[in-house]
């Protein structure tokens, strides 16, 4: 009646056990180190750096406790922070020797201090909030005039389009600051061009001058670009956060042009400076190949290439662009025919029906593609079209497979509408949470030490072992908590409290059912079997009710949100101790015997 089979408890045994080697991490600490990660795309990350690494901290004399590298960087540890200092300034002058223009990513950092054994299955500690241990804030500038730049190009190749589409003849299309100007050999052409043009591109103000049309963008236009690039950089930083796995960021317009992310618990700031940072806008272009031939580059914009053997060789190529970043709809890591990495490419039809012209009208003729990162160009790919192509294709370069997955993350992420810099960057310690950690674990520790005094004195041994219980479902939540992807905020803490007074109201329910059924004559056997089978329903109803409002607050951003999380973990964990655990210890200390004289449960001996 009142016995678990052996099963029963060697499954409980694995879910304490489980939840005591994902708790035993946030026992260790943390400890100082630097961590190393490419600033660009066509920059490696690989063993040959890593030695390099290694050898300028030995000849520098600056001991290091661990030194290790994985697909997000290299990663150095130390023993104390003076050591870490030292070592942050002597990589950073070491690995780029140009400030203006560095290679690598180089930054301090806190990573977990647990053994490589506990490190080797994900055990680490939790992820703790800005308002617990710290984060980092980052503030974005959104390049507004770039934006702007990006819609008149768009607008050039729109108006050629309309005009060839519609065989009117004219002598040009060129941007001149921040207006367009089409000029035509006669006036009516020029009368043909204004009405098409107007009827098709609204956006577009039209002005006749000379023998020109000069159209700029409309006032009302110009503000529906600028707040469309706002919105589309702040979705696309929200795909790049959640691939980066932070839990609970902010990231929200802050004034006109600037965004404010906020990534709290970041266990890897460098990765996030990395992938928040970068703009990483491509832009397909013609390779102006009699610019290349006389060495004149007037009117031609020129980029360095990354070529295979190492050289490198500037390319000049038109200004105007064929396909720009938000026409790429997807990429993936890749091979080519050569087996070689590459990323393939998708583009919107828009961008396919482009793409399809370009490559038939250019046969036999060299098309870059250029990658801008942080204002930046650099032509990562250069090939001659030997076919028509449209909406897929790849782009091939001096790539790793690691750099082929970076690079295609970045555009499966979402193309940034401008270019954006970051303009502030601020790491807040964890001395600014001490106090709330502090406060946060006094109050959960007295108040549990309160429920143990209680719950002994009033249910004797049924007392100790629901308290037993309870302990036991405060390992459970640390563990989920530390297994998850998520971040214990301030609020969290106060869900810790509230899981305690929830899991114990489940024990006194099913203590005080215990007692009716020995008051009414129920042997003790019998009891405590009816004891928890009736109790379960009343038990069952007032978690289920409460899970699904604090189910309904996950869709509650911020604060909220931790708290939820945390509530509804603790619901599920202070079923499973309350009633589970709580009956395999009671089933351990009665279960085994024939015949029962009395029950340890308060105040007297119930027979």
């Amino acid at each position: 009646m009142n016995r678990y089979p052996t099963w029963g408890y060697v499954l409980i045994g694995v879910a304490i056990l489980i939840a005591l080697l994902y708790t035993v991490p946030n026992l260790y600490g943390e400890s100082p180190a630097v961590q190393i990660a490419s600033a660009k795309a066509t920059v490696k990350v690989d063993t040959a750096l890593l030695a390099r690494v290694e050898e300028t901290l030995k000849k520098a004399n600056t001991p290091y406790t661990r030194l290790a590298a994985d697909p997000a960087g290299i990663k150095v540890r130390f023993a104390d922070g003076d050591t870490q200092l030292r070592a942050y300034d002597l990589l950073n002058q070491t690995l780029n020797p140009e400030k203006d223009n560095p290679s690598y990513a180089v930054a301090l950092n806190l990573l977990p201090a647990s053994p490589n054994w506990l490190a080797a299955i994900n055990a680490t500690p939790m992820t703790l909030g800005l308002d617990l241990r710290g984060g980092v804030h980052f503030l974005l500038q959104v390049d507004m005039n770039e934006a702007k730049k990006k819609r008149l190009e768009a607008f050039t190749a729109e108006i050629r389009q309309q005009l060839r589409d519609r065989n009117i003849r004219h002598t040009g299309v060129t941007r001149e600051g921040d207006s367009l100007r089409v000029r035509f050999a006669d006036a009516a052409m020029r009368a043909k061009a204004i009405e098409a043009i107007g009827a098709s591109i609204p956006d577009l103000a039209l002005t006749e001058r000379d023998d020109a049309i000069v159209a700029v963008i409309r006032a009302e236009a110009l503000k529906r670009i600028q707040e469309s690039a706002l919105k589309q950089n702040i979705s696309t930083l929200n795909n790049r956060v959640n691939g980066l796995g932070v839990s609970e960021p902010v990231i929200q317009q802050q004034g006109a042009d600037r965004i404010a992310v906020q990534l709290p618990g970041v266990q890897d700031p460098v990765r996030a400076r990395e992938i928040l940072g970068r703009t990483a806008t491509l832009e397909v272009r013609m390779v102006d190949e009699e610019a290349q031939r006389s060495g004149n580059t007037i009117g031609a914009d020129v980029f360095p290439e990354n070529r295979r053997d190492g050289v490198k060789i500037n390319v000049p190529v038109k200004r105007q662009v064929v396909i720009t970043g938000d026409q790429f709809i997807g990429a993936g890591a890749t091979f080519d025919q050569d087996q070689r990495p590459a990323v393939s490419v998708d583009l919107d039809p828009a961008g396919g029906k482009v793409m399809r012209q370009v490559t038939r009208e250019n046969l036999k003729k060299q098309m870059a593609i250029i990658l801008f990162e942080k204002g930046k160009g650099e032509a990562i790919s250069v090939a001659t079209i030997q076919g028509e192509f449209g909406s897929r294709f790849q782009i091939t370069g001096n790539f790793s497979p690691v750099e082929t997955n970076n690079l295609s993350l970045l555009i499966r992420s979402g193309a940034l509408a401008a270019p954006m810099e970051i303009i502030e960057e601020r790491t807040v310690g964890p001395s600014l949470g001490k106090e709330n950690i502090e406060r946060g674990f006094h109050a959960t520790l007295w108040g549990f030490l309160a429920i143990v005094v209680f719950m002994s004195v009033y249910y004797s041994l049924f007392g100790v072992i629901s308290s037993v219980a309870l302990g036991l479902n405060l390992l459970f939540l640390v563990g989920l908590l530390s297994m998850l992807p998520t971040t214990l905020t301030l609020p969290g803490i106060a869900a810790i409290a509230l899981t305690l007074g929830m899991a114990i109201d489940a024990n006194v329910l099913i203590n005080e059912r215990i007692r009716e059924e020995l008051r009414g004559g129920a042997t003790p056997q019998a009891s405590i079997a009816a004891g928890y089978e009736r109790a379960w329903a009343t038990i069952f109803d007032s978690n289920v009710t409460t899970f699904i409002v604090g189910a309904s607050l996950l869709m509650v951003p911020g604060a909220v949100r931790g708290f939820a999380v945390v509530h509804c973990l603790g619901i599920l964990t202070s079923i499973f101790s309350s009633v589970v655990v709580s009956r395999a210890m009671i089933n351990l200390v009665y279960g085994h015997r024939r015949k029962v004289a009395k029950l340890s449960i308060g105040n007297t001996a119930w027979k």
